[in-house]
């Protein structure tokens, strides 16, 4: 098992931030099309921050899962973390944004408007990505385009106790590898499929949960061999980096998932920035939060008025939201042991007699 200094004292709060407001920042320049935005979507990644949240996950849900009393402890912890946020944006879409509906309300509060709270609440945004009436005039009338990686998480968590079995029963190191291949080749089939034919069908199933795994598990090996990772960071990341860079000219689609975990580990344990969990996680709150935000602010002709001050509207309601969806319902349901219950409760000199117990 990975050794708990590096485990006391990291930066996944801080970089899961970041990446939460990197999308944000790509998807205003995307949704609100103004020219002046654009170069946000040249020099910021989108893809890239989604990638490094699969790789912190892995790595995050497989401690959570090995430090679980029980299967029945593991998926309650995982449910009370993700689901009453997440409950929260969808229910405040349903019922909020009726507002900004052209229809009235009869035909607002329909059967398409109860496909749209159905299938969101269980994960399956792409059934019904719309409201009625609401953003017709926008790019894309979907109500929160970031909520397609949630169902994936999802699926992450349950696939973790059988991934943990298999690896138990057969090896860890060759089940790990084994369905990190198996996950590159699909990606990589899909990758192509969609290349010669450029059907969209192929670049959604590209995106979907084999597909994408393979960072997920990247993040995961890096967990379970912690100690070899840092014997051997001095040519771990110089390699790392080389091979991600190159991997943007580069056919490299099966290295790039393990070059970006270990870049992202090495960012998160190595280098300590300071203790954020005091504060909060408002990573996953600016993440469902923004997309909403974003879209209202486009169909009321804030970015049409003034991009830049549409663009630093969007991010300070988006803190905000992530704020107080933290504050009013995602910290409710943590467990005590929780390190951002126990690092607000205790002072900081005394963060190294803390029991390691990171929250995904």
């Amino acid at each position: 098992m990975p050794s708990n200094s590096r485990l006391r004292h990291n930066n996944f709060d801080l970089i899961r931030l970041a990446l939460a407001l990197i999308v944000c920042l790509v998807h205003a320049a995307e949704l609100s099309q103004q020219s002046v935005l654009k170069p946000m979507g040249m020099f910021l990644s989108s893809k890239l921050a989604v990638d490094a949240f699969f790789v912190i996950s892995g790595f995050l849900i497989f401690m959570s899962y090995e430090r679980s009393s029980s299967l029945r402890s593991y998926a309650s912890k995982r449910a009370k973390r993700i689901y009453p946020a997440y409950l929260s944006i969808i229910l405040l879409c349903a019922f909020g944004l009726f507002a900004m509906s052209e229809l009235p309300a009869e035909r607002y509060f329909s059967l398409a408007w109860l496909k749209y709270l159905l299938a969101n609440l269980s994960f399956l945004n792409f059934f019904a990505p719309t409201l009625p009436g609401v953003f017709e005039d926008n790019l894309l009338p979907a109500v929160n385009g970031a909520l397609w990686t949630i169902k994936i998480e999802v699926m992450f968590y349950c696939s973790v106790p059988l991934i943990v079995w298999l690896a138990q029963r057969f090896g860890r190191l060759p089940i790990l590898l084994g369905l990190f291949a198996l996950s590159s080749l699909y990606s990589l089939a899909f990758w192509h499929l969609y290349g010669q034919s450029q059907n969209e069908l192929f670049g959604f199933l590209e995106k979907q949960l084999p597909g994408q795994l393979r960072y997920f598990l990247a993040g995961g090996l890096i967990y379970y061999y912690l100690p070899y990772f840092e014997r051997q960071i001095k040519w771990l990341v110089p390699l790392a980096l080389s091979l991600y860079v190159a991997s943007v000219w580069l056919p490299l689609r099966l290295i790039e998932p393990l070059a970006l975990g270990v870049l992202v580990a090495f960012v998160a344990l190595f280098g300590y920035l300071g203790n954020f969990g005091k504060y909060g996680d408002f990573s996953y709150g600016a993440y469902i939060c923004h997309f909403p935000i974003i879209q209202i602010l486009v169909s009321l002709g804030l970015y049409a008025f003034s991009p830049l001050l549409g663009l630093l509207v969007s991010v300070a309601l988006t803190l905000l939201a992530a704020m107080l969806m933290w504050h009013l319902v995602e910290k409710r349901f943590l467990l005590r042991s929780s390190h951002y219950v126990q690092a607000k409760e205790r002072p900081v000199a005394s963060l190294s007699s803390l029991k390691p117990d990171i929250e995904a």
